[in-house]
């Protein structure tokens, strides 16, 4: 038991140093342009303008506040997440922009950590160390370049799977992070809600809607007009008008660019197919074992994301590379695609390229190969 103590004494100073060491390098590395010229700004930009008081959707002000801190754009980064995200951003109302970006940046550390270290537990406790590469998941990486939300969305989902059995009501307010960017879980969420009827889980539904409204409650001292000002952006604004690396919107463009709403189709098609593939085997549905295809899919037919929110792919990226080492199958195409795409990412290539239009379908094509591999070999155990 000393020896447990000791070791756990000797992690936790580990994960301080680095902590230490990561923030020393942002301070003394960043400037005001390496800082504003990044989507975190947006997030910066939305916490100053509600500690104000202010709309944090104007654009004028929010365009006035990313040039103060060094931003070099013609148009402003605006947030189009819903005001429920701003539990996250009203902290950095109270500091600069370059400290918000070293907070920021060390939130997103410490979420990815943890969302590696409970992927270790999800997967058995494995004595190899293939979680950690976690750490070097190109939509991880980008996420922590830009300062995106993808890695708060995973840690949110990891701790879902964590706990919809032994603490359905913690489990049920961790999902608040995908409350963010619905859009990318909505076929994920509508097998929630069908699975936790279907349970009685109703817990993990009054966690979730208790955490909605209490972040919900907090944005109102500050404008309480926020969900209007809400409504007003997004209706001004044509958000599904621009290309944004997404099967949707490919599928858009072929059928008539001039559709925006064709690039809701996907998703819907995928709704449909979440609720046959849950009715199917509703009976011995496992979070950890059907829901990482139902990820998958979502990510695929989403009508609107960016490589970084790919970090919540990470949970089934991961487990087929579990699979494949039980069922003896390669790690070269996992090797060659993670790759490749962190090639991408650390070559800067923008978001907005459609060079990125591989990765879900990759991930997914590593998830059914590997998959694949451990059900031939579950048959084959069966035949002897």
């Amino acid at each position: 038991m000393k020896s447990n103590w000791t070791r756990k004494l000797a992690a936790a100073c580990i994960v301080f140093a680095g902590a230490c060491l990561v923030a020393g390098i942002l301070f003394f590395g960043l400037d005001s342009k390496s800082t504003a010229n990044r989507d975190y700004i947006q997030y910066w930009a939305a916490g100053q303008l509600l500690i104000r008081h202010a709309n944090p959707y104007d654009p004028r002000a929010t365009l006035d506040l990313e040039r103060a801190a060094g931003y070099e754009g013609e148009l402003p980064k605006i947030t189009f997440s819903p005001p429920v995200a701003f539990f996250l951003v009203l902290p950095l109302g109270f500091v600069t922009a370059k400290t918000g970006l070293i907070l920021w940046s060390l939130a997103l550390l410490a979420a990815i950590s943890i969302a590696n270290w409970i992927l270790w537990i999800l997967n058995g406790r494995p004595a190899s160390r293939w979680h950690l590469l976690g750490y070097v998941f190109a939509p991880v990486i980008a996420c922590q370049m830009a300062g995106q939300l993808g890695s708060f969305l995973l840690l949110g989902v990891v701790l879902f799977f964590l706990w919809h059995r032994s603490r359905p009501f913690l489990a049920g307010i961790m999902l608040l992070p995908c409350a963010l960017k619905p859009h990318l879980f909505l076929p994920f969420a509508l097998v929630l809600l069908f699975w936790a009827i279907d349970r009685k889980a109703y817990r993990i539904l009054v966690g979730f809607a208790l955490a909605f409204t209490a972040s919900f409650v907090l944005t109102l001292p500050f404008d309480i007009h926020v969900w209007s000002q809400y409504s007003d952006l997004m209706s001004k604004t044509n958000v599904m008008a621009a290309f944004v690396p997404t099967l949707s919107v490919v599928f858009r463009f072929v059928v008539d660019r001039n559709a925006p709403g064709l690039q809701l189709l996907p998703e819907a098609c995928a709704c449909l197919w979440a609720t046959w593939f849950f009715w199917t085997r509703r009976r011995e549905w496992r979070w950890t074992e059907h829901g990482l295809l139902l990820l998958l899919i979502s990510a695929a037919c989403t009508p609107y994301a960016w490589i970084s929110d790919e970090a919540v792919l990470l949970p089934a990226v991961l487990a087929g590379i579990y699979r494949a080492l039980d069922s003896g199958r390669s790690l070269l195409p996992i090797g060659v695609a993670g790759a490749a795409a962190l090639i991408e990412v650390l070559a800067a290539v923008k978001m907005t390229s459609p060079y990125y239009l591989w990765t879900v379908p990759a991930w997914i094509a590593w998830y059914l190969y590997a998959s694949s591999g451990r059900q031939s070999a579950e048959k084959s155990q069966d035949a002897e």
